[in-house]
C-alpha cells in the first residue's frame, strides 16, 4: 500500500508488517465526510489482502483532534421511508469489514461522538496526555446509540452513560481515561503513534495466525452485545433525535464552557 489519497494516509512498512492508517482532513479536526467514509471502508478491506501487513495503527492528523465524528457538512441521503434509516458510520471501522488483524488506535486530542466507531472497533487505545473524550449527541437533541453501545463495551458502565449524558459539559481526560481503562498507555507529549507503532512492531513479529484468531476471540466476546445494541438503535434515533433544523439550532448556540475530569 502506501498511496496517498485525498483524505486518508496509508503507509505500510513492510520490514516491520506495520501499516500506519492517517485520517488526514486536520482542517476539519478530521472529522468524516462521506468520501473519507468510503476511503476507511476501502483501505480495511484493501488490508485484508496485504499479507505484508500483520498489525495497524490509527491516528489523526494534527495536534488538535483523533476524530470529532460525522462532519456536520456532510449530506447524507436517506430512505423516504419511516422503516429505513441510514447510518453513514455504520461500517467506517475493521471490524465491520470484516479485518481481524490487530488495530491499535493512537489518540492525540480530541475524540469525540463518531470517533467512538473507530475506537470501539479497535483493540486497544494509546493516548498522549492532550487527548480528550466526549460525546456530544445529547447537548444537540440527539440520541448517542451506536456509539454507546460500542462505548459501553470498553468503558465500566457509568463512565460510558456519563459521557453519553454529559454531552459537551464534561470531557474525558487522557489521565481519566487511562485509569478506567480505555486507554492503555498514557504517554509523554506527541508519544501516542511512536508508541501504538512500537507495540504493533510487537505483534507483527508474532505468528500471524495465533495473532488475528486472538483477536476474532476477543470480539466474539462482545459482538452478540453490540449486534443486539445496533438492532435497537435505528428505532431509538428515529425517536429521539430533533428535527435536522433544531439540532443546528442548538449546535450553534453550543457554549464553549466544559470541565475536564
Amino acid at each position: 500500500m502506501g498511496a496517498v489519497v485525498t483524505a486518508l494516509r496509508v503507509a505500510a512498512d513492510k520490514d516491520t508488517g506495520v501499516a500506519v492508517v492517517t485520517l488526514d482532513r486536520p482542517h476539519r479536526l478530521n472529522a468524516i465526510d462521506l468520501a473519507l467514509r468510503d476511503e476507511l471502508i476501502a483501505a480495511w478491506r484493501e488490508l485484508r489482502f496485504d499479507d505484508t501487513v500483520r498489525a495497524i495503527v490509527l491516528t489523526g492528523a494534527g495536534e488538535r483532534a483523533f476524530c470529532t465524528g460525522l462532519d456536520r457538512d456532510a449530506e447524507v441521503p436517506q430512505p423516504d421511508s419511516p422503516y429505513m434509516a441510514d447510518d453513514p458510520l455504520l461500517h467506517v471501522g475493521p471490524k465491520s469489514n470484516d479485518l481481524w488483524k490487530p488495530v491499535i488506535a493512537a489518540v492525540n486530542g480530541m475524540a469525540c461522538g463518531g470517533a467512538f466507531y473507530l475506537l470501539g472497533e479497535s483493540d486497544f487505545l494509546v493516548a498522549d496526555p492532550a487527548a480528550t473524550f466526549f460525546d456530544p449527541h445529547t447537548t444537540y437533541g440527539m440520541v448517542s446509540a451506536y456509539e454507546s453501545v460500542l462505548m459501553a463495551q470498553v468503558m465500566p458502565h457509568g463512565e460510558a452513560a456519563r459521557m453519553a449524558l454529559m454531552g459537551t459539559a464534561e470531557r474525558l481526560s487522557a489521565q481519566r481515561a487511562h485509569t478506567i481503562g480505555l486507554v492503555t498507555e498514557l504517554t509523554g507529549p506527541g508519544g501516542s503513534l511512536a508508541a501504538a507503532t512500537a507495540a504493533a512492531s510487537v505483534i507483527a513479529g508474532y505468528p500471524t495466525e495465533g495473532v488475528q484468531g486472538t483477536v476474532r476471540a476477543l470480539w466474539a466476546a462482545k459482538e452478540a452485545a453490540v449486534r443486539q445494541g445496533f438492532a435497537q438503535a435505528p428505532h431509538l434515533v428515529a425517536l429521539g433525535n430533533l428535527p435536522l433544523d433544531r439540532q443546528a439550532e442548538l449546535f450553534r448556540s453550543r457554549q464553549p464552557e466544559f470541565r475536564l475530569r
